[in-house]
């Protein structure tokens, strides 16, 4: 029997039948042990998984095997560096929810994301939040954003979950589509999928007043089905977004502008760092690639192999 997982506890799994039954899963051993599973939590969200009865009173079942995923988001695992923790699977697009003020997302963690999304052909869209809270040098920077990023390719919307502004391109852009939501802890990530699912009630948590960081509310990924068609994976808030599985001389693949300008450069193995006749280097100089972009190309480049990564 096939099934879908809507949320992962760490040792049991609620999913969800082809006919619309939800039962209590748990994983068989194998998968714990099987040398080919790096990742810390082998079933993720939005895997689609194969069931059997175990006990019919209690309406428990045994996973006994996994779909080929379609694609996947991953991140390093916070606890285990060397390994990678996979977000979700199964997505249509992305959705990542980022602020301006209160707290302030950084390009950095935003490039990370994206590089991420590519790296497993994820559609990416960038929704900043707050607009309430935004005065004309906020209003001023996400215009700089919304410019620097759509040029690249990725939507780039603002809203204000709490006075509702924009939430009806939100709600048309989720129609039929399985969207991963996901941010800085603080964001208003909670507050986001509140909106789209009322009645959920899902936790919300002020920004901390003493660090300014948010505080982490979503302690698991969760699957809810829309009620305008398609699914929304919400994800645990996250204070950084490490990288795994990018190589140095892979990540440039990653960053669409420099991607449609590497067959430019004099190397074929061309770092756009130092080497000579760079055509990504030459594009930055002539403002045809955005410079914090860049910047954020070379933060990442040093930090891939680095002992805190």
């Amino acid at each position: 029997m096939k099934a879908t997982v809507y949320k992962s506890t760490g040792s049991w799994y609620q999913v969800k039948t082809e006919d619309g039954q939800w039962l209590q899963a748990r994983m068989k051993g194998v998968f714990k042990i099987d040398e080919d599973i790096t990742s810390t939590n082998p079933i993720a969200v939005g895997d689609i998984v194969t069931v059997e009865a175990e006990d019919t009173a209690e309406k428990t079942v045994m996973i006994t095997g996994i779909n080929d995923r379609r694609n996947y988001i991953n991140r390093q695992s916070p606890r285990h560096k060397y390994q990678q923790h996979i977000v979700a699977a199964n997505l249509d697009q992305s959705i990542l929810i980022a602020t301006i003020k209160e707290p302030r997302t950084s390009t950095g963690f935003i490039d990370r994301f994206l590089v991420a999304c590519e790296m497993y052909h994820v559609p990416a869209i960038i929704v900043f939040n707050k607009k309430d809270l935004y005065k004309q040098k906020e209003l001023d920077k996400f215009e700089e954003y919304k410019s620097m990023y759509e040029a690249v390719g990725y939507k780039v919307l603002c809203i204000s979950v709490n006075e509702q502004t924009g939430m009806e391109e939100i709600d048309a852009l989720l129609t039929n589509k399985v969207s991963l939501v996901s941010g800085h802890s603080g964001v208003g990530k909670s507050s986001f999928v509140n909106s789209i699912l009322p009645g959920k009630n899902i936790k919300t948590q002020d920004v901390s007043n003493w660090s300014g960081k948010g505080m982490h509310t979503t302690t698991f990924a969760e699957m809810y089905d829309l009620p305008n068609g398609g699914k929304l994976i919400d994800t645990p808030g996250m204070r950084e977004f490490a990288l795994l599985g990018v190589e140095k001389d892979e990540l440039s693949h990653y960053f669409p502008e420099m991607r449609s300008r590497l067959q430019d450069c004099q190397f074929n193995n061309c770092q756009h760092i130092n080497e000579p006749k760079c055509a990504i280097k030459k594009a930055v100089a002539a403002q045809e690639i955005h410079e914090d972009r860049y910047l954020s190309y070379l933060s990442i480049y040093e930090s891939i192999g680095a002992a805190n990564y």
